[in-house]
């Protein structure tokens, strides 16, 4: 399979996967895409103003799957020079260098509350727990594993399906970034 220039990361929910697709973009100078912001997007386009009660009304159905899909595989298609964070866009963007982001619950609800814009924060109806936020977030993933598995047949949070696995808790972003950087261009020279 022909290499691509394009960076998919996925990830646990909270392991930085937006973050660092952003930041890589920036460095790369490469365009960035998020499949999360075409679901909010959509939820909001289907009149939910949850995002929670978006994906668990999703589960059983393609609809709004197919809509980020089918965007992301267009993508994949005719671009080049392209970060796309999301957790099944390695599945839609064949010859990308996959990378895989880990981390804990507890520490992701931490770090999302800690920099989450008003505007998300009343999108998904959040508290100021993050013990609360981490049983949201395990909850979220459950409901993710459930959809894909029905979909696609994958649990897109198994490490196997990617080229690179960074456990962010250890690192800032600046170092996430470099780290897939890094490994994107030794990917490319292979």
């Amino acid at each position: 399979m022909e290499k691509k220039h394009i960076i998919t990361i996925g990830g646990l929910l909270g392991s930085g996967k937006s973050s660092a697709a952003k930041l890589v973009a920036e460095k790369l100078a490469y365009t960035h895409y998020s499949a999360g912001d075409l679901m909010r997007q959509l939820a909001k386009e289907n009149g939910y103003d949850d995002i929670r009660d978006f994906n668990l009304a999703s589960e059983g159905t393609t609809s709004a799957d197919d809509q980020v899909d089918e965007r992301t595989r267009q993508i994949g298609e005719t671009g080049s020079n392209i970060v796309f964070d999301g957790h099944m866009s390695w599945r839609f963007i064949p010859g990308s260098f996959k990378v895989f982001l880990t981390l804990d619950s507890r520490m992701a609800a931490e770090r999302i509350l800690g920099s989450m814009t008003p505007e998300r924060k009343a999108s998904e109806h959040v508290t100021d727990d993050a013990s609360a936020y981490a049983k949201l977030l395990d909850e979220r993933k459950s409901s993710n594993v459930r959809r894909y598995e029905a979909l696609y047949g994958v649990d897109p949070y198994r490490p196997d399906y990617y080229d690179c696995i960074i456990d962010t808790r250890d690192s800032n972003l600046e170092q996430v970034a470099e780290k897939i950087i890094n490994a994107y261009e030794l990917w490319l020279k292979d």
